[in-house]
């Protein structure tokens, strides 16, 4: 019978003392039942990274110990033309059983220290997605290094003990949008009450406003009509590559025009770091949570196929 946690973190962002703190009062071993605190590397390079790095190659390089590797190119969609939409549940199960989580576990992602806080909200918001109990992101990997926190290297087989049981589980439809209900916002927008939904873009100010292009050859750059441009670098420490603060967070999103009080979709290029945003409005406590989501196609499946451009493409 499994033995309850006598130590649990209770924010969705955590620190690098939090996490720490927390595994050193969570001792399993092979035989163990109880729950476990589970760090996952999330690291995830663009396939155009100028010094060609991955995710797996970060992971092997340095990472937290007892970590596992989510790789974000693998646990996808494979059906889909779009670079990372979500997984089936039976896939997402798939994926757990191979890197040796339990539905139990209470899982920490994080980031690859060169590039601090990027897709690790992105796979946070899919453990949620699929119902996972305990998630949280940490506030981040080059934090844990800078403050002398251990680390490991190794090959990722030898990280895994054994494979976990991981049930099918519950899709929560609510909190991903789709095209057709993207277009039909949009649509709305251009309309009396059009600020009834807000939609937030991560994507750099030159992409959003249409001036500078989109690294995908071929796709426009632009907006969502009616769109609010809130640029993931702004969210974050240029230090450090941590989130800022909750207040100062807060004051972000107010300087862009966004409402607390209406829902949020976010929103960026391939709807990685639009779970950054959807992070970021969590740890300023901005709107209700069951308020925001997240466009799961982002910009690539929206550029792709709006029919009517010189009306679904804004620019400037």
């Amino acid at each position: 019978m499994s033995q309850k946690r006598n130590v649990s973190l209770t924010s969705y962002i955590v620190t690098p003392k939090e996490l720490s703190d927390a595994l050193s009062k969570n001792i399993h071993t092979k035989i163990s039942t109880a729950p476990r605190i589970i760090p996952l590397c999330a690291s995830w390079f663009s396939p155009n990274d100028p010094q060609g790095r991955t995710g797996q190659q970060v992971f092997r390089e340095q990472r937290i110990p007892t970590a596992r590797f989510f790789d974000l190119d693998a646990v996808k969609d494979h059906d889909s033309p779009y670079p990372h939409m979500l997984p089936t549940a039976e896939d997402f199960a798939k994926a757990m059983q191979q890197i040796g989580i339990r539905k139990d576990d209470e899982v920490v992602v994080y980031d690859s220290k060169e590039l601090g806080i990027f897709s690790a909200p992105r796979v946070g918001w899919t453990f949620k997605v699929f119902g996972h109990p305990s998630v949280h992101v940490l506030n981040n990997f080059r934090l844990w290094v800078e403050q002398g926190y251990p680390t490991e290297s190794g090959e990722v087989e030898a990280i895994i003990e054994e494979k976990a049981e991981y049930p099918v589980p519950f899709v929560n439809p609510d909190m991903a949008v789709k095209f057709a209900e993207v277009r039909d916002i949009a649509k709305d927008l251009e309309k009396e009450g059009k600020d009834r939904i807000q939609i937030l873009d991560a994507r750099s100010k030159g992409r959003w406003e249409g001036s500078d292009p989109e690294p995908r050859p071929g796709l426009s750059s632009g907006h969502i009509p009616g769109s609010l441009n809130v640029p993931v670098s702004e969210l974050l420490n240029p230090q450090t590559g941590a989130l800022l603060p909750g207040e100062e967070l807060r004051k972000i999103f107010e300087s862009k025009g966004v409402e607390p009080e209406k829902p949020i979709i976010s929103s960026c290029g391939t709807g990685v770091t639009a779970a950054v945003i959807d992070a970021a409005l969590a740890e300023a406590e901005f709107g209700r949570a069951d308020d925001r989501r997240i466009y799961d196609g982002s910009w690539t499946e929206w550029a792709q196929r709006v029919s009517d451009n010189a009306r679904f493409i804004k620019k400037a």
